[in-house]
């Protein structure tokens, strides 16, 4: 209603919405308390003039109607986040629920260790000793909500005037929290091994940020020899750091896991990140982060450490998660629901070698393919979209634009049931080989 314009009577509006007077007359005494009508003696209640009140105009909702549509439009989306469906243990999950809710009482409520609860940390530690080959105490773990909130908390204690060297192309979420953190970020190329440590070297980087188990978006797996090199690197300077982003190494389909890069650091330069987000599910918003002794002792020494940022229930539950088992049934579970799919798409692919290549299938949940018949990575996106088929370019993922692009893109498999990547996969040959 406009502002100005009359309301019906409290006896008229009760009458045509079949409700008792008291409860229009409460209404209306509501709306009158907080200022959003007045009442005219003699004549009745008039909308009152509100500087600042939203309205939903038509040219907004006509936007929102059409970002629906487009959203809609889409029949596959090879979405690159995101879980199988049903991938969520809720059993286990709700009976942990439960059992938390029941046996632990009110300190469950009350504010707890900033850095985390000591039960967490320390089944965190034990989980990346027998599965990264991690090997620290659980009073280096902090425990966030988010890899955001880690990075943020991490400049808090490196100081903002960092040089971040990141491969390029790299993850955009966290090349975004380091350039609002105020980091200065320096891109540097990538081989099929990863970050080209030359190029590092001349960078004049202080900290580089890698994904050495499963490069995103570009899916290699940086061998042992290289890793090396960049922990010689990190350890030839003081105040050189190592930012290992560990985020999907569970799902691994040859060969056993390479160790986490932290795992062979002997000097304290690697900052080790990992989350339960991409193999429990995106909302579940927790994430931890192993700090080298002496900055963990500097974090403390700040005095005011900021507070935990998940709940004692959220992380008294993935406690029991990880103690009783839960958790490495749910990986092997997930691996062979998502062995099947990467399967799948392999094969599909290695029928479409008249028109692309494909790598990155060695761990993940994701390809690479690459383009060999003339199509463009911009033609490729659009031949998609245009049959209803999401496909990610990886030039979307580039912070610093390349001398001569590739055409690739990127097909994320975890959230399509099989029937539905099959079906995609001859669309999209059909669509890419003319």
């Amino acid at each position: 209603m406009k502002a100005g314009e009359k309301l019906p009577s409290s006896r008229l509006l009760a009458k045509n919405l079949c409700i008792s007077r008291s409860t229009a007359d409460m209404a209306y005494g509501q709306l009158l308390s907080e200022g959003y009508i007045e009442s005219v003696p003699y004549k009745g209640y008039y909308v009152c003039q509100v500087e600042g009140l939203y309205f939903f105009s038509k040219k907004k909702a006509e936007k929102t109607s059409r970002e629906k549509r487009k959203k809609a439009a889409y029949r596959w989306d090879f979405a690159l986040n995101g879980i199988a469906p049903g991938g969520f243990p809720q059993n286990a999950w709700r009976k942990l629920s439960k059992e938390v809710l029941s046996q632990e009482g009110d300190g469950l409520f009350q504010l707890g260790d900033p850095c985390g609860e000591p039960g967490i940390r320390q089944a965190v530690a034990e989980y990346l000793h027998s599965a990264r080959g991690v090997d620290c105490d659980p009073d280096q773990i902090i425990i966030g909500a988010g890899n955001d909130y880690l990075l943020m908390l991490l400049w808090v204690i490196l100081g903002k005037n960092r040089k971040i060297a990141m491969e390029n192309p790299t993850y955009l979420s966290a090349y975004y929290d380091l350039i609002h953190l105020g980091c200065q970020i320096l891109p540097v190329g990538q081989d099929g091994q990863g970050i080209r440590i030359e190029e590092l070297e001349k960078s004049g980087a202080d900290t580089a940020y890698v994904m050495p188990s499963h490069q995103f978006p570009m899916g290699m797996v940086m061998p042992m020899k290289r890793r090396m090199e960049l922990l010689k690197w990190a350890q030839s300077t003081e105040e050189r750091y190592i930012i290992e982003d560990d985020y999907d190494s569970e799902f691994r389909y040859k060969g056993q896991p390479i160790p986490a890069l932290a795992g062979f650091d002997q000097k304290g330069c690697v900052i080790y990140l990992g989350t339960f987000s991409k193999s429990l599910a995106p909302s579940v918003r927790v994430s931890y982060m192993v700090l080298p002794v002496s900055l963990m002792n500097a974090y403390l020494s700040l005095g005011h450490p900021f507070s935990v940022t998940v709940s004692k229930t959220d992380q008294k539950i993935l406690e029991l998660f990880l103690r009783e088992g839960y958790y490495e049934r749910h990986l092997n579970r997930m691996r062979a629901v998502y062995k099947n799919k990467h399967d799948m798409m392999v094969r599909l692919l290695k029928d479409m070698s008249h028109i692309c290549t494909f790598s990155g299938e060695n761990a993940g949940v994701h390809l690479l393919v690459g383009f060999h018949n003339g199509l463009t990575e911009k033609e490729a996106v659009l031949r998609a979209e245009k049959a209803g088929i999401k496909v990610y370019g990886v030039s979307e993922y580039r912070i610093q634009k390349a001398e001569t692009e590739n055409a690739q893109v990127l097909l994320g498999y975890a959230t399509l049931r099989e029937e539905d990547i099959e079906k995609a996969m001859n669309e999209l040959k059909r669509l890419w080989e003319n």
